[in-house]
């Protein structure tokens, strides 16, 4: 079988980008590690070496287990039994496979049992296992929440949960209930404590992904008379304890093999993370912006797929006498796939970047105080990294649909029947762009970005950099769409109407977003050809949508709101 991160250049191209080598000095504390861990990496070279062969291992057991799995874990699914969750046979298989390698924990520390990764290579490997097993990737890839373990818990909480992590064990978020989806500031799960300091969880939990782990992060109402966000905090559940049973798993439409449970909760015995009233405010949201980087990874992983799928066909099918990639309709298809594709995983594995470097300048300031230039690097970083995520989970996770959209198309009717792998991608790939916060939420979050000039900024920062002279061209053509989105910024916060900028938000952020990966994909075709097509074929795009949005926002009135209201 194919080892799904080999065969993938692509993948190696990011992991070596020029900021990483910052990244791992940082992460290492320049490689003093060493001296206590003798898998710790003596230098930069030895680090990537690390990552080379862990991401191989990884790649390997996608390639030869998951992928094959996929299938089989698609049709049995899990079940309930007395409470508990029964995973499909083959998951078991893959869990097994991934614990015996050592897979879980990555991005966790030394000290704790992990291999003390940057989030960068940890979310390649969510990538690779992605591409393998949309639904698998939300059981390996929830041992994110221990990061949050780690972040906000005390030394006694993280030695006791993180280890096991780190060991295999799985975790989850239990976050939404029947009358609290997007708005968490109606959870009622009721948090009461105990004269021994615990507390006793009470209520039912809803679409909690693998509900039925061994650790749960639970966000619940601990003041009592209170009803907003202030009201809630967060708690380690361990399910030694007991007290929480799977009432029924949902039966979805896609991710089978990931258990979306139902969980009621009676006098569960609890910790607290971190501090009271702080749950949602603090917790939660860095809670969320891992699982929606976590998502946007899982997103380019079945964009991959979907690309592969749908290539291997349109070689293979012929009609009319040559095969079908031969006909303009389907190859341009298929290179706006690709282009959409790489786009996607540029703006990943940037916001990925940028992620590690505010981390890893947050944990250093837990050891000794920040210089000024650090203080400032932190600053930017963070926001650089909240600035992209929302539109890596959003942007992401609709051209993973598309591209999904388009995998069936080029099958033509075979692409309708399970006979073939796309139509699972298929059904994989439509909850990418709902769970972990809509495309919709995703908008609200990123459009102050727009507002307060955070992507204008950063795409000004990418346009100082100098590129090849045969690139020049595409880069001009940037400058020119840049100019266009700035004015259309300026059209609409010029107007003091909250409706007419809310109703505008969404093709803001969809051009700053296209902007932001034309410039990404033309830094990465200035160090590696491979990508030139792509960043030609996706500034096209970008223009189009540029255009598009800017004409829309320039030829409309604020009062032509009220035609789009629904009675």
């Amino acid at each position: 079988m194919a080892n799904f991160y080999t065969d993938n250049p692509d993948l190696k191209h990011h992991l070596t980008h020029p900021l990483m080598e910052k990244i791992v000095a940082l992460k290492e504390r320049d490689y003093t590690d060493a001296e206590k861990f003798d898998y710790a990496p003596l230098n930069y070279d030895d680090a990537q070496d690390s990552y080379d062969k862990v991401l191989e291992i990884v790649g390997e057991i996608c390639g030869d287990i998951i992928a094959p799995n996929a299938e089989d874990v698609d049709h049995q699914g899990p079940r309930v039994e007395n409470g508990r969750v029964i995973y499909a046979d083959a998951t078991k298989e893959n869990l097994e496979a991934c614990r015996k390698a050592g897979l879980m924990g990555m991005a966790m520390p030394r000290r704790y049992g992990g291999l003390n990764f940057p989030i960068t290579p940890y979310i390649m490997a969510a990538d690779i296992v992605s591409r393998a097993d949309t639904g698998f990737e939300n059981l390996w890839g929830l041992q994110d929440c221990a990061e949050t373990i780690y972040e906000f818990a005390d030394e006694e909480q993280k030695q006791k949960f993180i280890p096991r992590v780190c060991q295999g064990e799985t975790m989850s978020m239990d976050l939404t209930e029947p009358d609290a989806g997007s708005d968490l500031q109606s959870v009622m799960l009721k948090a009461t404590e105990q004269p021994d300091g615990t507390w006793r969880l009470n209520g039912v939990k809803r679409f909690i992904t693998n509900g039925d782990s061994d650790i749960h992060l639970v966000l619940a109402r601990s003041e009592a008379g209170t009803k907003d966000g202030r009201g809630l905090s967060m708690f380690i559940y361990d399910k030694r304890d007991g007290g929480v049973n799977v009432r029924r798993i949902e039966n979805k439409m896609g991710i089978k093999g990931s258990p979306t449970c139902e969980l009621v909760y009676k006098n569960a015995k609890a910790v607290l993370c971190g501090s009271r009233r702080m749950g949602l405010i603090k917790y939660v949201m860095a809670l969320m912006n891992g699982a929606r980087l976590g998502i946007a990874a899982q997103s380019v992983g079945v964009s991959e797929l979907a690309y592969r799928e749908a290539l291997a066909y349109a070689k293979d099918r012929k009609q009319f006498g040559k095969a079908i990639i031969e006909f303009p309709a389907v190859y341009e298809m298929l290179s706006v796939m690709k282009a959409k594709l790489d786009a996607s995983r540029s703006l990943l594995y940037a916001c990925a970047r940028y992620v590690d470097l505010y981390k890893v300048y947050d944990d250093i300031a837990k050891e000794r105080s920040l210089t000024p230039d650090e203080r400032k690097e932190s600053k930017k970083y963070n926001r650089y990294a909240d600035a992209l995520t929302p539109l890596a989970k959003g942007m992401g996770s609709e051209y993973c649909n598309q591209n999904s959209y388009d995998c069936i198309q080029i099958h033509g009717g075979s692409g309708f029947m399970k006979d073939y792998a796309c139509e699972r991608l298929y059904r994989d790939a439509r909850i990418t762009s709902i769970y972990e916060g809509t495309t919709q939420l995703q908008v609200v979050a990123a459009i102050r970005h727009v507002t307060t000039g955070t992507y204008l900024n950063l795409i000004n920062e990418y346009n100082a950099e100098e590129v090849k002279p045969e690139l020049q061209a595409l880069k001009d053509r940037l400058v020119a769409m840049t100019e266009r989105y700035a004015k259309a910024v300026e059209t609409v916060t010029s107007v003091d109407d909250a409706c007419y900028g809310d109703f505008m938000a969404r093709r803001l952020v969809e051009m700053a977003g296209v902007i932001i990966m034309s410039y990404l994909l033309l830094q990465d075709a200035n160090r590696n050809d491979a990508f030139k097509r792509s960043a030609e074929v996706y500034v096209n795009l970008a223009q189009t949508e540029v255009t598009k949005h800017s004409d829309f926002i320039a030829n409309f009135k604020p009062s032509e709101v009220e035609l789009y209201k629904v009675d």
